[in-house]
């Protein structure tokens, strides 16, 4: 069994976190302006890597990073894509950037009977993001996040309320 393969069923969606700074740590190197932000299993031979960059995210840049974790091509597949209008959050760092923008932020387990809240970034500290939903302000450890990401759309708009539709999966 290869590097990729022993790494990938290792750390299988359980442990996603130590794959995602494995990959982070080798694109380091090569690929210092290069940010991995999200590293997800989509299925047991594919994974889905979402990449930034500060002058953006072209296909040659994408192409660039599969070359670079070309040994993991000969266990299973990567998507490697740029973030897009949507963009995953998921450092502290991220949700400051994105203060008074609009996120979805999805919890691991249900706050108030909801798990989905989607609003404006009011606040983000080293422990926690604050979010005003269409139900109120709600503050969200990063610990308890699941999931989140930027949203498109103004003020407003239906999507600010908090459901439950979203449970932990996109």
């Amino acid at each position: 069994m290869g590097f990729a393969a022993h790494l990938f069923f290792d750390l299988m969606p359980t442990d996603t976190d130590k794959l995602h700074a494995e990959i982070e740590t080798r694109l380091a190197g090569p690929l210092p302006a290069v940010e991995l932000l999200a590293c997800e299993p989509v299925g047991p031979d594919r994974l889905r890597l979402t990449i930034d960059h500060p002058d953006g995210v072209d296909l040659a840049l994408c192409e660039q990073v599969t070359r670079e974790l070309s040994d993991l091509l000969a266990d299973f597949g990567l998507e490697v894509s740029s973030p897009g209008p949507e963009r995953p959050l998921v450092k502290p760092d991220h949700f400051r950037r994105f203060v008074g923008s609009r996120a979805r932020v999805r919890t691991r387990e249900p706050r108030d009977g909801h798990r989905s809240f989607t609003g404006e970034l009011v606040g983000a500290s080293e422990s926690e993001v604050t979010v005003a939903a269409g139900t109120g302000v709600v503050s969200i450890p990063y610990a308890e996040i699941a999931r989140s990401n930027l949203v498109q759309g103004s003020a407003g708009a239906e999507g600010d309320r908090t459901d439950d539709t979203c449970n932990g999966g996109n």
